[in-house]
């Protein structure tokens, strides 16, 4: 149970990427009151677990409505999460994070008091409960069927997902004591590790589909 949950808890931290949606946040909320900010950071991180419980449950049914195999999704889904990691390693997934939050941003203050609300986008949805995320929750439900191991997969999805509440709260301070070159950092170097759980993905997918022997 310990390894599933550290495996869980490493790829959820890889796809929400705690540490670098934080200056994501304090860039949206840098003209909010301070108890707006956190009433952003509480109904966002809310939002997003729930989302991410409605595919956790309700994911393997859906595919299974669509008639798209479980060895299917295993394939897609770490193909997903494959170019996920490599945008990471080459930075592209922060460049679209801050074109998308700069056009937030830049519609706010166009329309002063009507767009303040961005607990659900683009907080929420894709910024912690992305495709990534997503993927990632119905893979690892789909492939532990056991009520011990899907507590330790939704153990490991919840603690980053505190992480990232906590990251919120405090991201003023936290993006000035990360600075640009140790978030870079840290964003390549589980860029490679989502890379490798990616190609695991996909050749489990592969032996399950065809079925080859592991």
């Amino acid at each position: 149970m310990l390894d599933l949950f550290l495996a869980a808890f490493v790829t959820f931290f890889v796809v929400i990427d705690p540490p670098g949606v934080a200056p994501m946040f304090a860039s949206l909320t840098q003209d909010m009151t301070r108890d707006w900010r956190r009433a952003m950071a509480f109904k966002s991180v809310f939002i997003a677990t729930l989302i991410l419980g409605g595919f956790a449950f309700g994911g393997q049914w859906l595919l299974q409505k669509l008639h798209v195999s479980l060895d299917a999704f295993r394939i897609a889904g770490g193909m997903l999460l494959f170019l996920i990691a490599v945008d990471m390693l080459f930075e592209k997934q922060t460049e679209r994070r801050e074109e998308r939050n700069q056009k937030v941003i830049e519609d706010r203050k166009a329309h002063p008091g009507e767009h303040d609300d961005i607990s659900v986008f683009p907080l929420a949805i894709p910024l912690i409960a992305g495709p990534g995320a997503i993927a990632t929750m119905i893979l690892y439900f789909t492939q532990n069927t056991g009520a011990m191991e899907r507590a330790a997969i939704l153990a490991g999805a919840g603690a980053n997902l505190a992480l990232t509440l906590i990251t919120f709260l405090v991201a003023g301070p936290l993006t000035r004591l990360m600075g640009a070159t140790v978030a870079s950092m840290i964003t390549r170097i589980f860029g490679i590790i989502l890379a490798a759980l990616a190609a695991q993905f996909v050749v489990d997918g592969i032996v399950g589909a065809f079925g080859l022997k592991s």
